[in-house]
């Protein structure tokens, strides 16, 4: 693909969930069609497109058939197989690229990957085996977060190290992992940035996160940060964009500290902490998502009003009667079966 895809054209998307479901939304808008392909026949994003493929990631007839399908292919998680991918780039163009999945599928990778272009992360270490953790508690200290070097979201994969006693990596079973230092922190910021394929970059204003259990449970726009930290979180994160060659949307996290920006991750997609852009954005992160790998010119991301975007997350769905009445921008994922720490939906709340 080397020119804007015309109207009627068709997207395809790795995954089906809610993000997915959120970009074929976004697409539709702008007369582009999408195919979603995953393993789930539920999948959250399939009801809202009628073209859709219901294979494993494993099954080569069916992704083939599903590249040949489609103009462009994008993704709406990093955990794709990588034969997979092999596969659909002998056939298709995928954005984002390989180089910024395996940078973020792997944290240290992507730890090494940030510190090489001079920005700031937590302290870490690989933990191939029990010694190196000792070795890595020794140079780095307690508290600690002992976490997988892949397939970790949301909480997931991840044992906090309190001190050295005790500590070992036998709850992460044989999968690789990486030890990192605890990073004393005011707040935690994200930016959600665009890269077209023409090189132009065009970020959203940070906003600010607040997780609970791991889970993001609020973002808030503005965030409570300087002119000066704002303008450094969106050129961090337009350095990022460039030296990937990145074609599409990323979310950044980022820590606020005395010392400065500190890089918590990067993710190769469109970004829970972005959802504020559907209404508080003439242009949200979706249909941003959507212009970059289409070809198309990015749009303008300024945001028009104030916005705490706050998630459902299990039994929340349960107080949606009552949320309904307060005049909040609802948008639900369909998802049948609420179970804790599942996101069903979330709600911008307007400030002004």
């Amino acid at each position: 693909m080397t020119d804007r895809l015309p109207p009627g054209s068709v997207i395809g998307i790795l995954g089906g969930g809610q993000l997915g479901r959120m970009l074929a939304l976004a697409a539709a808008r702008l007369g582009l069609a999408c195919h979603i392909y995953d393993p789930d026949a539920d999948a959250p994003a399939k009801q809202v497109t009628s073209r859709a493929t219901t294979a494993r990631y494993d099954d080569d007839a069916a992704l083939s058939a599903f590249a040949a399908a489609v103009d462009v292919v994008t993704y709406e998680f990093e955990n794709i197989p990588t034969a997979a991918l092999d596969l659909i780039e002998t056939l298709r163009e995928v954005h984002p690229n390989r180089r910024a999945l395996a940078t973020s599928q792997d944290r240290l990778m992507e730890k090494t990957f940030l510190n090489g272009l001079g920005l700031a992360t937590a302290p870490f270490a690989d933990i191939p085996d029990e010694d190196a953790l000792v070795r890595a508690i020794a140079e780095i200290g307690t508290p600690a977060i002992l976490k997988t070097r892949t397939l970790g979201y949301d909480g997931k994969g991840q044992v906090r190290i309190a001190d050295a006693a005790g500590a070992s990596r036998a709850s992460l079973g044989d999968a690789p992992a990486i030890l990192e230092g605890r990073v004393a922190f005011e707040r935690e910021i994200s930016v959600i940035g665009a890269r077209g394929r023409d090189g132009s970059v065009a970020c959203f204003d940070p906003g600010e996160n607040v997780h609970e259990g791991g889970i993001l449970h609020t973002t808030t726009v503005p965030a409570a940060i300087t002119a000066a930290q704002r303008t450094d979180a969106v050129l961090l994160t337009a350095r990022i964009l460039t030296e990937l060659d990145y074609v599409g949307v990323m979310g950044v996290e980022l820590f606020v500290t005395e010392r400065g920006l500190v890089v918590n991750e990067i993710a190769p997609r469109v970004h829970n902490s972005g959802h504020w852009t559907q209404d508080g954005c003439a242009i949200d992160q979706f249909e941003q998502h959507i212009r970059a790998v289409a070809g198309w010119p990015l749009g303008d991301g300024s945001r028009h009003s104030d916005v705490t975007m706050e998630n459902l997350i299990g039994d929340d769905i349960l107080r949606l009667p009552d949320i309904s009445a307060t005049g909040v921008a609802i948008h639900l994922y369909g998802k049948a079966e609420s179970r804790p720490g599942r996101k069903m939906g979330h709600v911008n709340r307007i400030a002004r």
